[in-house]
């Protein structure tokens, strides 16, 4: 567990990226970079497949494959990669959760996401400029106290923002509408990162240690010995494997119907919204109650969201 492995062939191949061979590739005005991952065609079985070619499943195989030396890895997809939940999520990367299982959870993930773009060699695009979280009301304010304590208590940073620190940070932000701002906090270390280039990212350097990705394949049915899966009928032909793992976030339902069994869970859908120019340099959250669903926008670099304030 979590020893070294010798690198595959397709991992000495890759060209590493760096400023030198950017210059390099500028002499032929970028024309002749190679594919960021390899095409194959599926294999008839694997040690494992992963269902889901989004940021859980590319990272499932990427992990598997550089920390515990498995390789003969296959990463299905039904549509291109990152097409799914993961190309619309809200990039926001953050740890400023109230429960401490959560905040040890989530800051291990950070902490993960701050070496990340040199562990690919490749820019995730992992911006810390903080989350700032906004209060309406009193009783808002207090339970943002709460939850800020908290967060410092669990060892992660916090720090509460009264208007004119709010005002100092964001200028371009309305304070005169339905809802006034009073407050906040703000977590110095979060911020965004983006979304397409970490399923690049993930998808590049799992390619590069011998992992199979396949777009377009999209799993039909489970075939079963029992009640054991021991291979998925796809758009690209059958496929076996010895595991199997599923990363297809609101399609989990469904996708554990058709191998029989039932998830204790319900896929909702949430609506964001984005704008035509920049506005502001920080993610935003509300701490109002939750009445509406989130909201964010990839363009403005802003992130609204309406939560219980308790994360």
């Amino acid at each position: 567990m979590g020893q070294s492995h010798p690198e595959p062939i397709h991992c000495r191949l890759m060209q590493k990226y760096s400023a030198s061979s950017i210059l390099r590739h500028a002499l032929s005005h970028h024309r002749k970079w190679p594919p960021l991952w390899r095409n194959p065609e599926p294999k008839p079985s694997y040690d494992v497949v992963i269902i889901g070619g989004g940021g859980h499943g590319l990272a499932t195989a990427y992990f598997l494959a550089s920390k515990y030396g498995l390789r003969n890895v296959a990463v299905l997809e039904k549509g291109w990669l990152g097409g799914g939940n993961s190309g619309r999520n809200t990039q926001a990367t953050r740890s400023n959760y109230f429960y401490p299982t959560s905040t040890r959870f989530y800051d291990y993930s950070l902490r993960l996401y701050e070496t990340l773009g040199r562990d690919l060699n490749f820019n995730v695009m992992l911006s810390q400029r903080g989350v700032v979280s906004l209060v309406s009301n009193p009783h808002e304010l207090e339970l943002t106290r709460r939850w800020a304590n908290a967060i410092y208590l669990n060892g992660v940073d916090a720090q509460m923002l009264s208007v004119a620190e709010i005002k100092r940070l964001m200028p371009r932000l309305n304070f005169q509408g339905r809802l006034p701002i009073i407050g906040g906090f703000i977590q110095k270390r979060g911020g965004i990162s983006r979304h397409d280039a970490v399923n690049w990212g993930f998808a590049r350097a799992a390619s590069a240690l011998g992992v199979d990705i396949i777009q377009n394949c999209e799993v039909k049915a489970f075939e079963m010995n029992g009640n054991r899966v021991v291979g998925v009928s796809t758009t690209r032909g059958s496929i076996g494997a010895e595991r199997f793992a599923m990363a297809v976030a609101g399609h989990s339902s469904e996708l554990a119907r058709l191998a029989g069994f039932r998830l204790p869970i319900t896929s909702m859908a949430l609506s964001w919204s984005s704008a035509g120019a920049p506005m502001f340099t920080t993610p935003i959250r509300s701490a109002a109650a939750w009445r509406t669903p989130r909201r964010c926008s990839r363009h403005c670099s802003s992130y609204f969201r309406v939560s219980a304030g308790c994360g």
